[in-house]
């Protein structure tokens, strides 16, 4: 094969790039030393590889270029300028280095929008998974409040509205065995902030309330059916308005609604 056709085959660009077999890259380092034409074509294409380096790398030193480039320049004993050429082997390397660098590009891009991808799924999950407690909490809450409507040996106690709120009503399930109480309280307004209801067991002679509990989280709670102390023994219920955290005795004042077992 002639010089120049050697030269032109683009088998110095891959020698270069390092991408020749051990045995090819011993027949190209024998055909430099026979050739000064092949030699003077490899430290072009080098040349050519630093400059091209150089202007993708933005952060390299000027003291440490010029460090590596004289390296680059001490393997030959004389500088051969960039001739243009008419093969389109000269330009392999570019055009891979270009392909590459857009492929880097595109493949960050592609694993941060996965990435971003991920992060929306694991949220969706975890609201699908918050939702389904809600859902099941809500569900137990149901089942308990019809457990408590449905069972026979709870008598029902309707509470009336009193002077300080008239239409207020609330009914008490009472279990006379067990002393249970439960508490519907939908027909209460939302008390007004700093204030709670308080539930008051009652024996009528002489007079006695006992304080049973307070209806808290009520306007968290949809049913707005609580489970107060157990009441052995009580005569009637009574409920009132009381500042946050309750009050030793009643306000009478604040009767909401008051009924007789």
């Amino acid at each position: 094969m002639e010089t120049q056709d050697y030269i032109n085959s683009g088998i110095l660009e891959l020698y270069v790039y390092g991408l020749l077999s051990e045995s090819e890259n011993l027949e190209v380092a024998k055909m430099a030393k026979a050739h000064t034409e092949v030699d003077a074509e490899i430290l072009s294409i080098e040349k050519s590889i630093l400059n091209l380096s150089t202007s993708f790398s933005p952060f390299l030193s000027a003291d440490n270029f010029a460090k590596i480039k004289a390296k680059l320049e001490l393997k030959h004993s004389k500088v051969v300028d960039i001739q243009p050429k008419s093969s389109i082997f000269t330009y392999i390397g570019w055009a891979a280095a270009v392909v590459l660098l857009i492929g880097f590009g595109y493949q960050y891009n592609k694993t941060n929008q996965t990435s971003e991808q991920v992060v929306v799924i694991e949220n969706e999950k975890t609201k699908l998974q918050e939702a389904l407690v809600t859902s099941e909490i809500n569900n137990k809450q149901t089942q308990d409040v019809l457990s408590v409507v449905r069972d026979a040996q709870n008598t029902l106690v309707n509470l009336g509205g009193q002077t300080a709120a008239p239409q207020a009503f609330a009914k008490i399930y009472y279990n006379k065995q067990t002393a249970a109480v439960y508490v519907d309280a939908a027909g209460l307004p939302e008390p007004p902030e700093g204030k709670v209801y308080q539930v008051w067991a009652l024996k009528l002679d002489p007079l006695t309330p006992t304080s049973i509990g307070l209806l808290e989280n009520f306007k968290s709670d949809p049913h707005r059916i609580f489970s107060v102390d157990k009441a052995a023994g009580a005569e009637g219920f009574g409920i009132t308005l009381e500042p946050a955290g309750g009050s030793v005795t009643p306000t009478m004042a604040q009767l909401y609604t008051l009924g007789k077992v």
